[in-house]
């Protein structure tokens, strides 16, 4: 049975967007932000719209589900490993604040790069090529989206999660900055 190639679609300008926006917030973090709640629910809720916008089915078997495991599995370590290399400290008025090193913004840059430039070949001559690797593994169209689009959430989530984990242990502590991982 063969695959389905590749659509070769272009990426649409929302698309585009929503990977402009990703770099955009490790970018701001550069200089560091305010560590506040609303903050950290505004990547939960971009991840609740994108979700069901691009997720509508998950492979549950054979080479579809590892291409999606493995996607999921590199979203989960470039986001934790982003939280861990973010800084995390108090301002002068007491205030949590954020803020990304250089190793988290190539971390995190890396991420959304492999997804944007996947595409970007997918478009501009590589179809071809991903529709006999995807023929000759089994895989779907539908497995390179879910695979794509869990790695993003995947790293969005993780990375939020270690560093609401990392903003708790630090209001519990005495007072010095919780550093990156060196």
């Amino acid at each position: 049975m063969q695959a389905p190639p590749p659509e070769t679609g272009c990426m649409t300008t929302t698309e585009y967007l929503l990977n402009g926006l990703l770099v955009l917030a490790i970018v701001r973090q550069l200089r560091g932000r305010r560590l506040a709640g609303i903050t950290m629910l505004i990547p939960f809720v971009v991840v609740a719209w994108v979700a069901p916008q691009y997720l509508h089915s998950v492979p549950t078997s054979g080479n579809g589900l590892l291409l999606v495991v493995l996607g999921t599995t590199a979203g989960l370590t470039l986001g934790i490993l982003c939280g861990l290399f973010s800084r995390v400290y108090r301002g002068a008025d007491g205030s949590l604040f954020v803020r990304a090193t250089g190793t988290a913004a190539a971390l995190w840059i890396l991420g959304v790069g492999a997804r944007l430039g996947f595409s970007i070949y997918a478009e501009h001559g590589g179809g071809p090529s991903i529709a006999r690797f995807s023929a000759a593994h089994s895989l779907t169209m539908q497995a390179w989206i879910a695979a794509l689009i869990l790695m993003a959430l995947a790293e969005v989530v993780s990375r939020t999660a270690v560093l609401v984990v990392r903003s708790r242990r630090f209001a519990g502590g005495a007072g010095a900055a919780i550093m990156p991982v060196s």
